[in-house]
């Protein structure tokens, strides 16, 4: 009898599937243009699969990803593209992995002066 239920229960999904498509593939939401507020910029490849996102600090604003501005309070980081660098992993809403290989960064990121030139180019 044992023997049986087992065997049921191994051919029961295989008899199921028989006319199935299969299932689509899970996206991940990955937009970029909603990491704003605190963001902790992680250097310790140790450390790199902690991080959300490997970005590149680009020194070029035409071929970054994003125009970020660093706001120097917290409470003012508060759109796209502003952001309040923190010295602690723990505070941070956002903890992105910098690389200094532009090829394995997920996004590039130019810093900027100007609050109003923050934007995501996504």
């Amino acid at each position: 009898m044992h023997i049986l239920f087992t065997l049921w229960l191994a051919v029961t999904p295989l008899l199921n599937n028989l006319g199935a498509t299969p299932a689509p593939k899970a996206s991940v939401d990955r937009d970029i243009c909603k990491i704003y507020g605190s963001v902790y910029l992680e250097r310790d490849p140790k450390y790199k699969n902690t991080a959300s996102y490997t970005v590149y600090l680009n020194e070029e604003e035409a071929f970054a990803n994003m125009v970020v501005y660093r706001e120097n309070n917290k409470l003012f980081a508060d759109g796209t593209a502003i952001w309040y660098l923190t010295p602690s992993k723990a505070f941070a809403d956002h903890v992105l992995y910098v690389t200094e290989n532009r090829n394995f960064a997920d996004f590039t990121v130019h810093y900027t002066d100007a609050r109003a030139f923050a934007t995501c180019r996504e």
